[in-house]
């Protein structure tokens, strides 16, 4: 409240003062209160920068109407929109800009499919190989693991080397196991990306052609 009688007061100074340097020697100032009531003045009151106001010259014809001064909550409000819209802004220039790098990178359809194709090829090459290598890693364990069971059978500690040996291995097939879910949902997500990257990739297109040939 004290900020907008602040504003009300510096609002009232300027009008004051663009009066005094001749804005019109026999200017008036018109306005309607808060019950609708019509008012007119030499001088312009801060109730009349609440509500907006005219002003009028001497024949009663409005040369100048000032809208009502905004309340904070409005200002606050006006600034929010403000950003909204700068961030509105902000997303369509990111996606105009990757749009033109897509084209750029990808000037037919089919060097967009060769490129998806390749990185699906990538991903089933890491899945291949590290489930190559769990497999192997699987095999090692199982024969450490009847080896220890033979030792125990015979009565035999099992020696700490050989304990470590299976925890090690144990641990590594968990995390190839858990590469190679995290890369086959990779693909799964990498497959859905493509589908719709291709549609957007044609629509594109075809307003590049629609365009062209409105030309």
């Amino acid at each position: 409240m004290r900020n907008q009688v602040f504003v009300l007061a510096a609002l009232l100074g300027a009008a004051h003062a663009a009066f005094a340097a001749g804005e019109g020697d026999h200017d008036r100032y018109k306005w309607r209160d808060g019950q609708g009531n019509l008012h007119f003045d030499d001088a312009l009151p801060v109730e009349a920068l609440q509500y907006g106001y005219d002003v009028v010259n001497s024949h009663g014809l409005v040369i100048k109407h000032v809208e009502r001064a905004k309340t904070e909550q409005e200002l606050k409000a006006e600034q929010i929109e403000a950003d909204k819209r700068a961030e509105q802004k902000r997303i369509a220039d990111e996606r105009t800009k990757a749009d033109q790098q897509l084209l750029a990178a990808y000037p037919t359809e089919a060097d967009l499919v060769s490129s998806q194709q390749a990185q699906v090829l990538m991903l089933d090459q890491n899945i291949t190989a590290t489930t190559a290598s769990m497999e192997s890693q699987e095999k090692s364990l199982a024969e450490i693991l009847a080896h220890a069971a033979d030792l125990d059978r015979n009565g035999k500690p099992v020696p700490a080397t050989l304990k470590n040996q299976i925890d090690t291995l144990r641990r590594n097939i968990e995390k190839q196991k858990a590469y190679i879910a995290g890369k086959e949902q990779e693909k799964i997500d990498a497959t859905k990306r493509f589908g719709t990257d291709l549609e957007h990739y044609r629509q594109l297109q075809e307003r590049i052609k629609a365009r062209d040939s409105a030309k």
